[in-house]
């Protein structure tokens, strides 16, 4: 997964590898940069810190799964139709899949997960792309509720993951369905509060600034013709 004909790519890779030897703590960018063969300036072209090449490597990671979820959408035009909830559990499976060769370097680094903001935000980013990846809506103030419900499920299930060595990942692929049926009911309820707030927000917005007419007629100089509508695009 990870391009090592790159800079990024080789610090990132080093960066994994020496997770996996040792507590990730320990590890120094000076460590990385000569793991990967490159200077410090490089690596500081690159990165400000080991936060920065872990959420590099979410975001690699990110780029794979939408490459097999595009993948297996061309396929599933040929099979029967999914329900957003099977394609949602295919898509942190097929996440997990990605991940599984970076297993030890990530239990490392998941023990020093509090002294890196910069990763718990790449990997909350990260949220709203398995739900387009899954073919389900994640802009918006619907799509942000979305995704924060499936990042309090991801985290739980990657916790349970790193701790599940059964190659089947048995116990991972139960507690994922588990949790995605379960937060299934909730997220419909938070979008259902969603698509009210956004309502509300509209009639809000529609009675201090007033209608679309009504703004452009007051801003239009004496004897101005009315301008036609916009097309639709």
């Amino acid at each position: 997964m990870l391009d090592q004909s790159t800079i990024k790519g080789r610090l990132v890779a080093a960066a994994m590898r020496l997770a996996a030897e040792r507590p990730w703590n320990e590890v120094t960018l000076a460590q990385i940069a000569e793991a990967a063969g490159v200077g410090l300036i490089d690596l500081r072209n690159q990165f400000t810190s080991k936060g920065d090449l872990v959420a590099s490597f979410v975001r690699m990671v990110d780029d794979a799964v939408l490459t097999q979820a595009a993948q297996r959408s061309h396929a599933s035009k040929l099979t029967e139709k999914e329900t957003p909830r099977d394609a949602l559990f295919d898509v942190i499976m097929g996440r997990f899949d990605v991940l599984a060769p970076y297993k030890a370097g990530l239990k490392s680094i998941a023990k020093a997960w509090p002294n890196e903001p910069s990763v718990a935000c790449a990997v909350a980013r990260s949220q709203a792309w398995m739900l387009r990846a899954a073919g389900i809506r994640a802009d918006g103030i619907e799509g942000g509720v979305r995704a924060l419900g499936l990042a309090g499920v991801y985290t739980f299930v990657y916790r349970t993951w790193l701790r599940d060595d059964d190659p089947g990942l048995g116990k991972t692929m139960a507690v994922l369905d588990r949790r995605l049926r379960r937060g299934e009911s909730a997220l419909k309820a938070a979008d259902e509060c969603a698509s009210r707030l956004c309502g509300v927000a509209r009639r809000m917005r529609d009675v201090f600034r007033g209608p679309a007419k009504d703004r452009a007629a007051e801003s239009a100089p004496p004897g101005a013709p009315t301008p036609p509508p916009s097309p639709a695009v």
